[in-house]
């Protein structure tokens, strides 16, 4: 099973995957640099060397990244704007230079503006980044959100429409969040309300665009709107709506990591990998 968590690279991004091997996890995301911050020093040469020889030893099934939470494409403010663009170039440039293979994003907030022309400047920004940044291969990955405040990409048909923008369509795709779906207001609790939302996504943007999940409980109740991640089973999404996801085998191949909260010294990912495991059929 390409299980894992989302893994710390404190003291050095190539300690990731021996965090990883400890947790029995095989598929990894990280952030490139401090999550809240604008920018990082960058990476040493003999970072980037260690990074791939720890890889190769760990052979993990994907690495992936995540990016930080200050940046959002679609600010109406002109600074942010600005610093969210520089810092996107900056985290893909690094993710280009540790190989991984997709970089995960939240759309952005419009803060007020309103939520079609929010769709538009994200694409914007989008399509003019990876013009600028056309030689990069990473993937970017828009991830479902819950709709807290004025976030986008809580609605399928917002990811779609981002999506039917971008002029390098090759270059994108969805990673799906499973607490931040159902907080959204799509019913994943049961094997048949789990067929009913996959169904519709096919319908709307289709399947084949998810090419990583985020597997959260719920802290809140369905249509909260509220993005607070719970342990697998324990929050109200519930244990069948994860079996059904975890023996679903159109994605098998599909790389599926925890942000479950980690508790003391990590341990609650191993319970949480556990679970997810004993469902599998």
């Amino acid at each position: 099973m390409n299980l894992g968590a989302h893994i710390s690279i404190s003291g050095g991004v190539y300690k990731c995957f021996a965090r990883a091997k400890e947790l029995g996890a095989n598929s990894i995301q990280i952030f490139v640099k401090n999550n809240n911050r604008w920018f990082s020093k960058p990476f040493t040469y003999q970072e980037l060397e260690k990074f791939q020889i720890e890889r190769e030893k760990h052979q993990p099934f994907s690495v992936n990244a995540h990016n930080a939470y200050l940046i959002n494409l679609c600010s109406p403010k002109t600074d942010i704007e600005k610093k969210s663009i520089s810092a996107m170039k900056d985290e893909i440039n690094r993710c280009e230079q540790l190989k991984l293979h997709y970089l995960v994003i939240h759309p952005g907030s419009h803060l007020g503006i309103g939520e079609r022309w929010g769709i538009n400047k994200i694409a914007q920004n989008l399509n003019r980044i990876i013009e600028e940044m056309a030689e990069t291969k990473v993937k970017i990955l828009l991830e479902t959100t819950a709709g807290q405040g004025t976030n986008l990409g809580y609605r399928f048909e917002q990811l779609r429409d981002i999506l039917d923008i971008m002029k390098y369509k090759e270059r994108f795709g969805i990673c799906y969040d499973t607490c931040h779906t159902f907080a959204a207001g799509y019913d994943i609790t049961t094997t048949g309300k789990y067929q009913q939302v996959m169904n519709q996504f096919d319908k709307i943007i289709g399947l084949d665009h998810i090419h990583l999940f985020h597997l959260n409980d719920s802290k809140y109740e369905l249509g909260s709107r509220k993005d607070r991640h719970f342990h697998i089973g324990a929050g109200y999404i519930g244990l069948e709506g994860f079996r059904a996801l975890i023996n679903d085998k159109r994605f098998y191949n599909i790389p599926m990591v925890l942000e479950t909260p980690k508790g003391e010294n990590g341990k609650m990912d191993k319970i949480n990998l556990k679970t997810l495991r004993d469902l599998r059929k």
